[in-house]
């Protein structure tokens, strides 16, 4: 999506060099990219920003696991190549990037920023990838939870911090929804409540487990509940059991993958969205939402969220107004904050649309891009020889 105004760029900041990993996924990286594309090319002309990206592979997205040749294949022509296009300004889209935009920087005589999503800069850190979040000339973080982690735990100067969060896909709002090949409970007038993760067993933070515990004394007060659970996953099998053992088999529903116009049913004909994700900041493997991109989605369709009350998702779940917080391992907590938005559908309608308003403001590509020209500015919003 881009503004149908260009801004004229000033005689200072001209020419952007991007670099990202592969682009062919539809992740959240992928959807910020595309609207950090979008900006940028609005803002500074389609002949003033390069993007280079890393090959698609059978690794898929991440930059940690692909073949050492290929990284450094990749460096070379970004050096190489990157050089030519003589960039004012280096923005790396993920940390695996810093220590390449270190040594742009070196050879080239070029700042560069560093972008932050999460989880991958809260733990311990390699020496050169510290090096290059303290050298970048600003980090770029999505969340104030992720800058606070970083200050504290890399030594990046508190100053070079600028919460950059991404865009909400406002396409998804305006899909057909299909009904077809979902569960019957979703035109069965049952109460949904809805959870949109993914199941891998690695990412078992995210809260299926505590929801599935907190049902039965859900089920007691409200007996026309349905736990709807959108995603697929390594860990789905073991959830199964799980729902299986808690006698839950009539009331949790397990979608597997699903198309946009399928997902947009699911959020249209639920009641609540839960994710009760655990944010633990573990050295050596942190575990947490870096902002938490479906609780947005939910709330872009009206829904009343429940979330953990420690972490980044904090930031975007104003207790009692857009739902509620509660401790994330606590499935006493999230039966009860369940029960409240259930049998109280009043004021679970207000938080819904109250929640939808905020994410229309604060997440448009609208937002995105002055966050950005502001950035681009040194963070003030008069021409300083950068954007006008």
């Amino acid at each position: 999506m881009v503004l149908a105004t260009r801004s004229t760029p000033g005689s200072a900041l001209k020419r952007v060099l991007v670099l990202c990993p592969p682009t062919g996924g539809v992740g959240g990286i992928e959807r910020y990219i595309q609207a950090l594309m979008g900006a940028l090319l609005d803002l500074l002309g389609e002949e003033n920003v390069c993007c280079m990206a890393l090959p698609e592979t059978s690794c898929r997205q991440s930059t940690r696991r692909l073949p050492a040749q290929l990284k450094w294949r990749f460096a070379r022509r970004v050096l190489e190549e990157g050089g030519r296009f003589r960039p004012d300004l280096v923005v790396c889209t993920h940390l695996a990037f810093g220590p390449l935009g270190w040594l742009f920087q070196r050879l080239h005589g070029r700042p560069y920023w560093v972008i932050l999503h999460g989880i991958e800069a809260w733990g311990r850190l390699p020496l050169w990838k510290r090096w290059a979040l303290q050298m970048a000339k600003r980090v770029m973080v999505v969340s104030d939870f992720t800058r606070e982690q970083v200050v504290h735990r890399q030594g990046v100067a508190p100053e070079k911090f600028m919460r950059l969060p991404g865009v909400l896909d406002g396409e998804l709002l305006k899909v057909m929804p299909a009904f077809d090949k979902l569960p019957r409970c979703l035109s069965g007038g049952r109460r949904v409540v809805l959870t949109v993760a993914r199941m891998a067993a690695a990412e078992r933070y995210k809260g299926h487990d505590v929801v599935l515990k907190a049902l039965p004394a859900v089920i007691e007060q409200v007996p026309d509940v349905a736990y709807l659970v959108v995603g697929d996953g390594d860990d789905q099998p073991r959830l199964e059991a799980m729902a299986h053992d808690l006698g839950l088999e009539k009331y949790v529903f397990f979608t597997g993958r699903v198309s946009e116009a399928e997902l947009a049913a699911c959020y249209r004909a639920s009641r609540v969205f839960v994710m009760p994700a655990r944010t633990v900041l573990d050295d050596r493997a942190p575990k947490g939402e870096g902002l938490g991109i479906a609780f947005l989605e939910a709330m872009a369709f009206g829904l009343p969220v429940i979330g953990p009350n420690f972490g980044a998702p904090v930031e975007i779940i104003r207790h009692e107004q857009h739902g509620l917080l509660v401790d994330p391992e606590d499935a006493g907590e999230v039966a009860r904050a369940l029960l409240r938005l259930l049998k109280c559908p009043e004021d679970a309608r207000h938080m819904g649309d109250t929640a939808r308003q905020w994410v229309g403001q604060e997440y448009s590509f609208e937002s995105f891009h002055t966050r950005l020209k502001s950035a681009l500015n040194d963070g003030k919003p008069e021409m300083i020889g950068g954007i006008g």
